[in-house]
């Protein structure tokens, strides 16, 4: 009986030092599904006339090319 408390003394020893080790996903920079933009689909005339103009435009790049809009707070 001896034995079996020390191996349950040294299981929840390792258990608890597992989960003081535990990593933190950092979620910066990423953005939740909200209200703040455009929904998708909309047009870019329907987004300027929703949010007014952009602070920049980045050219398209890729295949297929893409562009994107930077607004205070979100990116289309």
């Amino acid at each position: 009986m001896n034995k079996l408390r020390k191996l349950t003394l040294v299981a929840l020893v390792f258990g608890f030092a597992g989960l003081a080790g535990a990593d933190t996903l950092d979620m910066d920079g990423t953005r939740a599904k909200s209200n703040i933009g455009p929904a998708s689909g909309v047009t870019q005339e329907s987004v300027e006339a929703t949010f007014g103009a952009p602070i920049a435009k980045n050219a398209a790049v890729g295949d297929p090319p893409i562009s994107s809009w930077e607004y205070e707070g979100f990116i289309v």
